[in-house]
């Protein structure tokens, strides 16, 4: 019983840190994009929030916006310099395809 508790005590906790989360005004927050990459090109911008937590948009929809907290974002960041985000090339489009 005691472990259920837990688990509900725990939605609720991530659930009320995600509403505070895009409670946030950013509408003056800074973007960053990786170094090298062209005002014209396709990337992906961030941005730090307090507390840690990170934003996060693509330069061609600047509307739609992600938000994680610091523990999303650095298991984010861990699993990609682990590779498990990286791409191979598809068998028959010959494009990138996720594993």
């Amino acid at each position: 019983m005691a472990e259920a508790e837990d688990k509900e005590q725990l939605k609720a906790r991530k659930e009320r840190e995600r509403d505070e989360l895009y409670a946030l005004d950013i509408s003056g927050v800074e973007w960053h994009s990786a170094p090298g990459t062209e005002e014209h090109e396709e990337r992906v911008e961030i941005a730090y929030l307090p507390g840690g937590a990170v934003a996060m948009r693509s330069s061609l929809d600047p509307d739609t916006v992600l938000r994680y907290t610091e523990a999303e974002w650095r298991a984010f960041v861990l699993g990609a310099r682990d590779g498990e985000f990286d791409l191979e090339p598809a068998p028959h489009s010959g494009g990138l395809a996720a594993e």
